[in-house]
């Protein structure tokens, strides 16, 4: 009698505690990560500024002042406040370029993803089920991409096909393409070896089935990750074009033209190099600091 009065009182207690929703369990551990909180709060305060440039800067980026040449700060001797980081060579205002560069920067960046994504995952996702001849040769092309050095590249393509902004996106997004052909063919050569895989082919599924309703899904998460870290690479390197004059073209607002503008004058007006260059500094790290809370949450092999 009494080992059965055992089992019901055993059988009676609370019910264990039922497992998180996935985003519950993604926010756990994502929200673990000070720098990833931070990092995603500047994104999305540079997003909004982005979004909302017509309404939150104070000026037109391309509007002169002939009698407000390279006017200081506002909390710097001979400021003003109508100009809070001050005004360039030709009397625009450095805090509406700014505002209105986070747009066309932030443009480029998600473009040359997106670009990248498209077409690296399609490459991998082939090379990587039908392997063979076609995998040898994808492979050994991107391959020969990333022996080159990535802004090299960059200016090789974007010297034959002419200075301006498309083309610098084109020649970003080649460079970077390597990484998402060789992290998907990777995660599809792991995938295709599991039961899931061999169970949707017993059950006469087609290859394209196979491949993007059974496989390709569960490739996301490392393609998420670095498609994070990629917009800071290809702001970089967007930066890096329109700073040489090869990428976004003057009067554009884009953050590596107003450098290349401002050299002449990073001596007597330090704000007009200092402001654009910590634009992109801050930018870049935001998104970097966000792709690795992303890693953290999205790997289950890096979950604590």
């Amino acid at each position: 009698m009494t080992p059965t009065h055992t089992v019901l009182a055993h059988s009676d207690s609370p019910a264990q505690a039922e497992p998180l929703h996935p985003l519950k369990d993604f926010w756990r551990y994502f929200s673990a990560n000070r720098g990833a909180l931070g990092g995603l709060v500047i994104v999305v305060t540079v997003l909004l500024l982005a979004a909302f440039a017509n309404v939150v800067a104070p000026y037109n980026p391309d509007l002169t002042d002939n009698t407000v040449f390279l006017v200081p700060p506002a909390w710097q001797t001979g400021g003003s406040s109508a100009h809070l980081l001050g005004t360039d060579a030709i009397g625009r205002d450095i805090l509406s370029r700014l505002i209105h560069g986070a747009r066309l920067s932030l443009t480029i960046g998600m473009a040359v993803v997106a670009i990248s994504v498209v077409v690296g995952t399609t490459l991998g996702l082939l090379a990587g089920y039908f392997r063979g001849v076609f995998e040898i040769a994808v492979m050994r092309v991107m391959d020969i991409i990333l022996t080159l050095p990535s802004l090299l590249l960059a200016i090789v393509i974007v010297a034959i096909l002419g200075p301006g902004l498309m083309n610098a996106m084109l020649a970003v997004a080649v460079v970077v393409l390597p990484h998402y052909v060789r992290i998907t063919r990777a995660a599809v050569i792991s995938e295709t070896s599991r039961d899931y895989v061999t169970a949707a082919r017993m059950s006469g599924a087609g290859h394209w089935r196979i491949m993007f309703s059974e496989v390709l899904p569960n490739c996301t998460a490392p393609l998420i990750v670095q498609a994070s870290l990629g917009i800071s690479a290809a702001i970089l390197d967007a930066a890096a074009l329109g700073f040489l004059g090869l990428g976004a073209q003057p009067p554009s607002p884009e953050w590596g033209t107003m450098l290349a503008d401002a050299r002449e004058f990073v001596l007597r007006a330090w704000w007009v190099v200092t402001f654009p260059g910590l634009a992109i500094l801050i930018t870049v790290l935001a998104f970097n600091l966000l792709g690795d809370g992303l890693r953290d949450a999205l790997d289950p092999k890096l979950k604590r």
